[in-house]
């Protein structure tokens, strides 16, 4: 039974993770109308602007803030010199372009980085004992991160006139700008925020496991899953799914091994799907 729970609770942080992900998916997707394979490298690098300051400074919290920087900045220079250009043509060569950009800098990574692993440099803990359970600090402060950042995305979605725009965007773009929406702005806020997103999702995957070139890479399937699972261009559905999808990962893995679990992921999405097309929370007019 403690394995069980042990394992709960390793999915549940490996799903907010996979969450964080997919909501970075699915703003892009829910205003700017293509899915953006990119993500993940945004991911990767924020994970190693992490590495830099932390190592510079000696300290994860301007570590976080050099990621924050680099995702944001990164997401924005791909919105005004690649996505920008294509906003008005067909998604799929947006969705191209993407992978383009994305092996790009994926490569540019490893080009400076070499493609060995590295890892944070954070301090030895003693586990806590939590009802028979193991619980490493550094995993609780790193799920209470993670759901500080989500929270704080949704309350700048709606709470904020930024985020009522976004969201006018997404439902009718042409409504919201004979509204007087600038769709400019709207849409470099809402690229800055998914790279705040991503980068967040690049920091934690990154202190939880290792770092390389290719981490958001291998996420980008999970959070793509989650995001489709969730219902497309549904924020809060991509992150429940990504949670829903990490738990059962860590549940098969017993049972499959590590190498495979991810393919759990897959055959859960095609069964929701199979029952209910526009996913979990997706609307019966279209998730918007």
């Amino acid at each position: 039974m403690t394995s069980f729970f042990d394992l709960l609770l390793s999915g549940l942080m490996s799903g907010l993770v996979i969450g964080l992900g997919a909501l970075a998916v699915t703003l892009v997707f829910g205003v700017a109308r293509f899915p953006n394979a990119a993500t993940g490298d945004v991911m990767s690098l924020s994970a190693y602007a992490a590495l830099a300051g932390a190592g510079a400074t000696g300290s994860m919290v301007l570590g976080g803030a050099a990621a924050l920087l680099a995702g944001i900045l990164l997401n924005v220079a791909l919105y005004l010199l690649v996505f920008r250009t294509l906003a008005n043509r067909n998604p799929v060569m947006s969705l191209l372009a993407s992978i383009g950009v994305g092996f790009m800098v994926r490569s540019l990574i490893g080009l400076v980085n070499g493609q060995q692993p590295k890892v944070f440099s954070l301090p030895l803990t003693r586990p806590m004992l939590i009802f028979d359970l193991r619980v490493q600090p550094t995993d609780l402060k790193l799920a209470a991160v993670t759901v500080a950042t989500l929270v704080l995305v949704f309350l700048i979605l709606n709470m904020t006139a930024i985020g009522r725009r976004m969201r006018a965007v997404a439902a009718d773009p042409d409504l919201a700008r004979v509204s007087g929406i600038n769709p400019v702005r709207v849409m470099l806020a809402l690229w800055a925020l998914a790279g705040a997103v991503s980068a967040m999702a690049g920091l934690i995957l990154g202190m939880k496991t290792v770092v390389t070139p290719d981490m958001g890479w291998n996420m980008l399937l999970p959070a793509f899953a989650a995001a489709v699972l969730g219902g497309i261009g549904h924020p809060l559905g991509a992150v429940v799914a990504g949670v829903l999808l990490g738990v059962v990962q860590e549940l098969a893995t017993p049972f499959v091994g590590f190498t495979y679990k991810i393919a759990i992921s897959f055959v859960v999405l095609m069964l929701v799907l199979l029952l209910r097309p526009r996913g979990l929370f997706g609307r019966q007019d279209g998730a918007r």
